[in-house]
């Protein structure tokens, strides 16, 4: 038998000081589960309703369901609008698993264009080379919270005749051109309201579809293919009770205790993303002033958009200065800092990289620019300027030690 190469130090299973990513729950999130709890309906009742209207008022859109996940958001998003097996999407290699499964999921094929190395976004110009007649949309996913260049992508797809869908499930709260990420400017938005997102739900997602069609589809696709409108069903409705099953649909609602929560984080969330931004602000200050001009980059921030800061994730030459990602990952832990990579590029993951109808290799220098240098730090509402100094002290002390 030849022999197995041994598996990488894991990290510490220690409980870290400052994780990558946490939510923030209070008394009043907690208040507003207790109450659920003792309603009379705890699920398809009045919270998820009302967590939809809430999501609705601050976006900006007219057509908001919530779901079970922001997976399950991204595989309604792509059903709602009718893409059906021998269509293909375009979209990002840098992104999590489900950006792409969920396309799988529909019957769809999936092409990778690269993105642009220092912000890991989609590069129009890699999206318009790889457009061809199976081609039905383009799915921009906003990474860490910078928004895409949403004009030139949304150009692309109105001169080609395609549907432009936004992975927006790290930007809730960001804004392009001052328009807020998720109101009616593309054809579908997908979000996440995982534990580590701007609001949390436990697991949930939402999906707002610009087109009343579109939306209706995706609120019968949700709840098992059920249709209850008597302008839809295929025989006059002889009562109540009548309903019809039209569709393969699924299980994807989001109980009335989650959009309970759901809808006591958004009240927050302009206090969320406040800390955000001054957290990203005081890492900025931190690097320049503990580490070495250089050495540490922050993430960019562009003109005409505003920056949701789901994550801080820095570049950091590790090839060029010799420093092994891993080690300094189980450096920082040992210290109590968590730390992460978005993300290994989906084209390098075998599921994705060897499935049936992938792709043949091809050059991605972007995407292999951006993953070779990036590092996810801490990045969370409960976190203090103080805890960003110390955060940063030791990556330098990590950095210096590695390096000596």
């Amino acid at each position: 038998m030849a022999a197995v190469a041994p598996l990488p130090a894991p990290l510490p299973a220690a409980p870290l000081r400052y994780p990558y990513g946490r939510q923030s729950i209070d008394a009043s999130d907690v208040a507003a589960v207790t109450a659920a709890l003792t309603g009379d309906l705890l699920t398809c009742g009045p919270a998820v309703a009302g967590f939809e209207a809430a999501l609705a008022a601050y976006l900006g859109a007219r057509h908001v369901a919530v779901c079970a996940n922001g997976t399950a958001a991204l595989h309604l998003a792509y059903l709602g609008l009718g893409l059906a097996p021998g269509d293909e999407i375009i979209t990002s290699p840098i992104t999590f698993s489900a950006t792409a499964s969920a396309a799988y999921q529909a019957g769809l094929g999936v092409r990778f264009a690269d993105v642009d190395p220092i912000t890991g976004n989609l590069d129009p110009a890699a999206v318009a080379a790889l457009i061809g007649p199976r081609t039905r949309a383009i799915v921009a996913v906003h990474l860490a919270g910078q928004p895409c260049d949403l004009a030139a992508l949304a150009a692309l797809a109105q001169a080609h005749g395609l549907y432009l869908i936004e992975d927006a499930c790290h930007a809730l709260g960001a804004r392009y051109r001052g328009a807020m990420i998720g109101g009616d400017t593309s054809d579908a938005v997908a979000l996440s309201f995982h534990p580590v997102k701007h609001i949390t739900t436990g697991e949930g997602g939402a999906v707002i579809m610009r087109a009343p069609a579109h939306h209706a589809r995706v609120l019968r696709l949700r709840h098992h293919g059920i249709e209850r409108d008597p302008v839809r069903l295929s025989i006059p409705s002889p009562g109540p009770w009548y309903h019809e099953v039209v569709e393969q649909g699924f299980n994807y609602r989001l109980p009335d205790i989650l959009c309970a929560l759901g809808t006591s984080q958004l009240a927050r969330l302009p206090r969320f993303l406040a800390a955000r931004r001054a957290l990203a602000a005081a890492y900025r200050a931190e690097l320049a002033a503990q580490l070495p001009a250089g050495l540490v980059t922050a993430p960019p921030e562009l003109p005409e958009r505003d920056h949701a800061y789901h994550l801080f994730a820095v570049a950091i030459d590790f090839a060029g200065l010799g420093v092994d990602r891993g080690r300094l990952m189980r450096g920082l832990a040992a210290r109590g800092v968590g730390s992460q990579v978005h993300y290994i590029p989906l084209t390098a993951q075998p599921f994705h990289r060897d499935r049936p109808g992938a792709e043949a290799p091809r050059p991605r220098p972007g995407a292999d620019a951006f993953y070779a240098r990036t590092l996810s730090l801490p990045l969370y509402p409960d976190l203090t300027p103080a805890d960003v100094r110390t955060i940063v002290a030791a990556l330098a002390t990590t950095l210096a030690e590695i390096r000596s």
